[in-house]
């Protein structure tokens, strides 16, 4: 069993930032209780416009998988989705440049 280290990225919607950092609040450690990813720290930060990226270590492959089939996650994910968008390192100016640098949350 291997861990592998995720980034997720969300772009709030609109006037959504607040709801989205209230709902990010029960992410983490809604995978924790779920024992999908490690102990190991959070890091939350947040780009230039206003995209906010996790950083946490899935415990393996399988844990990933579980977490598609966990009805408390996909009540999270759902709730996220509905106030921001999914998106790619490689949209964010920050990702353009060696050395990136993002403010801490």
């Amino acid at each position: 069993m291997s861990s592998s280290v995720f980034m997720a990225l969300y772009r709030p919607k609109s006037g959504k930032e607040n709801e989205l950092k209230e709902i990010l609040k029960v992410h983490i450690p809604t995978l924790r209780e779920e024992g999908l990813i490690t102990n190991r720290e959070l890091l939350t930060l947040q780009a230039e416009d206003g995209t906010i990226i996790e950083i946490a270590e899935w415990k393996s492959n399988e844990a990933i998988e579980n977490a598609h089939q966990s009805a408390n996650v996909m009540s999270v994910w759902n709730k996220i989705s509905s106030v921001a968008e999914l998106t790619s390192l490689s949209s964010l100016a920050e990702a353009q440049v060696p050395f990136p640098n993002f403010k801490p949350l």
